[in-house]
């Protein structure tokens, strides 16, 4: 194994994404935007997605560069555990790279969605498959962008630390560790300030025009049609590409710190034989090997006329994954020696093998799929459990809530399963640092999974934009159906996430009892019991503060449109414009503000916790693992299921005899459901897999002050 090659080729394969992204972007840019009034409803659309990320970037900086000083300061000083030093200043650094990195894919990865966005709609007047085309072109851009800066800024922080000789791998990794902090803190006030103000704006359009003013969510005539709009870019595409890409380096960077455990079983940290290093650059290589499988299953998405855009989607996803099981096997097999011993504090000595943690990657692999399709089955328009909230919606609103809960709770349980199943075989493969790598394997084709997660709100607005410009209705039809597609295919990355951050929170759980000199975790000591209960509360607080926010901020959005109606003459016959403006503000204000306190709680709670009692913080961490786990994929999934089944009947679902549609009682009812799934699956449910790792990833840091 080549050491030089591979730091080399990481952050080259970096450089390959972004310029692929670049030239999709390119792409999409020469599509014909269509009308001059689409021209001038996108051009809004864009201008209030910018204004809200400015908005947001003025809070987030100066936030950013305070922790920066703040780890800069306390590491002033070098500490040790068993004689090594594993602290610096240059943890500021890393801090600050990945901050950047984080608010630098989302930002990009929007603007090419409001330029995709238009051009889908201009593009769904000739036919589904050229729609499919550019939806998806506009979705890869923001998966290649996350993906690539994710492994160009990993790479060259690698590079850098290289060159300070006397440091060691595991300083290095430590440092390094940092990065992932950075992309945590600003994935999740990206998340929630994101999913506050699109969720605002949306269930403020949907109650305020559906059923209280009669008049469509993406009717001209709605004055937060607008902000809706901008809430699927800023919500949707910017918060959920920093979310995946914390996701994304949170799992490479837990494999890489469990990796050094292996350094004294292969020669010490000093004078290192061939190979030794390979337990540590693994990730970051089948992370960047992941890119270029990424690029290739992107040219199976493809459909013609008529065809399946589902299945369109799965071909190009699932078949990356194939791809990747491939690439990893010789991977692996280059990297790693046949067979080893090694004997670490937290599992005690265990015989590892190249295909074991072979069979690990399989495991991430394979259990992400199975996420992924079992999230299809409960989302999907076309399965049971959408059928059956649908069909309760006929007696009213409360029987389709009832149905929406028990379709997301019971959702549960089949993911559960299979991710009880990926930490036991993954762990029997390979130990703990066959979990980690599990989870590297699930995410590893971050870039085409994001893609197709970001489709979604692209055809999302395509659709808003053709009702706003009065297109012909079998334009509208092919977007929605896409949408609709788009909503199962954002439940399914969804899931993806999720599931990362089960396999990724436990092997950070691992490295911070490492770095902390726990050996193990009384679960029936009080002061243990104590932390476990915090953190398993801690995701249904966290979810109140963000549904909370959604509840407010919508309220001021419904009065605003109320009160537009009321006294603009004319704006409900459509003779007068609405003021779009107001409403985006609305927003943006709401979301700004609201976004602070439950990210502040998810920076302040373990490091009171760890200080008072460092045990109490593992019990903390296992408790906010499984609860969140949970409790995300019951929001993510309820939301899912309660939306497309609003869909099912907007498409004319017979129900004996008679057929539902927009405007029946039956639809007022999922209208009522959806409203209350939308924050669940775009705000609370996405944010607590950011909650999870960044509580881990921060008890990491500071794990060397409580020893």
């Amino acid at each position: 194994m080549n050491q030089q090659l591979i730091t080399l080729f990481v952050p080259l394969a970096g450089v390959v994404a972004l310029l692929f992204a670049f030239s999709r972007a390119r792409w999409v840019s020469r599509q014909d935007p269509g009308t001059e009034t689409m021209v001038e409803i996108a051009g809004a659309i864009s201008r209030g997605a910018q204004a809200f990320l400015r908005r947001e970037y003025r809070f987030l900086i100066p936030f950013v560069l305070a922790v920066a000083v703040l780890l800069l300061f306390i590491n002033l000083q070098e500490r040790q555990i068993g004689g090594e030093t594993i602290n610096s200043p240059m943890l500021a650094v890393s801090f600050l790279v990945g901050a950047f990195c984080s608010g630098l894919a989302g930002f990009v990865g929007m603007m090419v969605a409001t330029r995709a966005n238009v051009r889908t709609t201009h593009a769904a007047r000739t036919g589904l498959a050229p729609a499919l085309n550019v939806a998806f072109s506009g979705g890869l851009v923001m998966g290649l962008c996350v993906v690539g800066l994710g492994v160009l800024g990993l790479g060259l922080l690698l590079l850098a630390y290289e060159n300070f000789t006397e440091w060691t791998p595991t300083r290095i990794v430590n440092v390094i560790a940092s990065f992932s902090l950075g992309a945590s803190s600003i994935a999740l006030f990206a998340r929630v300030g994101g999913g506050i103000y699109t969720k605002a704006a949306d269930v403020g359009a949907d109650l305020a025009g559906k059923v209280y003013a009669g008049i469509p969510e993406d009717d001209p005539r709605n004055p937060a049609t607008i902000a809706d709009n901008v809430g699927d870019n800023v919500g949707d595409v910017a918060g959920m590409g920093a979310d995946l890409f914390e996701s994304f380096v949170g799992s490479i960077i837990g494999a890489m710190v469990l990796g050094t455990g292996f350094l004294v079983a292969l020669g010490g940290e000093t004078d290192l034989p061939a190979g030794a290093l390979g337990p540590i650059l693994l990730p970051l290589v089948l992370a960047a090997a992941g890119i270029l499988v990424s690029i290739v299953g992107s040219f199976f998405v493809r459909t013609k006329e008529g065809g399946s855009p589902q299945r369109a989607l799965n071909i190009g996803e699932f078949g990356a994954s194939a791809i990747m099981a491939v690439v990893a096997f010789f991977v692996i097999r280059w990297m790693l020696p046949n067979e080893w011993s090694a004997v670490t504090p937290i599992v005690g000595a265990f015989s590892y093998t190249s295909m074991g943690v072979f069979w690990a990657v399989l495991i991430g692999l394979a259990a992400g799929v199975g996420i992924g399709l079992a999230t299809e089955y409960f989302t999907s328009t076309h399965t049971r459990p959408t059928l059956d909230i649908a069909r309760q919606s006929t007696t009213g609103p409360a029987t389709n809530i009832i149905a929406g809960l028990g379709v997301g709770m019971y959702s549960t349980g089949l993911p559960a399963l299979i991710l009880a199943g990926a930490i036991i075989g993954a762990h029997a493969c390979a130990g703990l640092y066959g979990v980690a790598i599990a989870a590297v394997g699930m995410l590893s084709v971050t870039g085409i999974q994001l893609a197709v997660d970001a489709y979604g709100p692209i055809s999302d607005n395509a659709g808003g934009i053709a009702e706003m410009a009065k297109l012909p209705p079998e334009v509208r039809q092919r977007t929605d159906e896409l949408d609709a597609v788009g909503n199962t295919t954002a439940a399914i990355g969804k899931g993806f996430a999720i599931g990362s951050a089960a396999l990724t929170a436990l092997a950070l759980f691992a490295a911070f009892m490492q770095q902390a000199g726990m050996e193990t975790i009384n679960v029936a000591a009080p002061h243990i019991l104590a932390g476990l209960l915090i953190g398993a509360a801690l995701p249904y607080v966290f979810s109140a503060m963000a549904m909370g926010a959604v509840g407010r901020a919508s309220s001021d959005m419904i009065e605003e449109v109320g009160r537009q109606f009321r006294e603009i003459p004319g704006l409900r016959e459509g003779q007068a414009k609405a003021e779009y403006a107001r409403c985006v503000d609305i927003s943006t204000k709401a979301a700004i503000r609201e976004m602070i306190a439950p990210g502040l709680l998810a920076l302040v709670v373990p490091v009171v916790v760890g200080f008072v009692n460092k045990e109490s913080l593992g019990g903390l961490l296992a408790g906010v693992t499984v609860s969140g786990v949970l409790f995300a994929i019951f929001q993510s999934n309820a939301g899912g299921a309660w939306d497309n089944a609003k869909k099912r009947i907007e498409a004319g679902l017979e129900i004996a005899g008679k057929t539902l549609g927009k405007g029946s009682e039956a639809h007022k009812a999922a209208v009522a459901g959806d409203t209350v799934g939308d924050p669940f699956k775009d705000t609370s449910g996405p944010s607590l897999n950011i909650l999870i790792k960044l509580i881990a990833v921060v008890a990491l840091v500071i794990a060397p002050f409580l020893v």
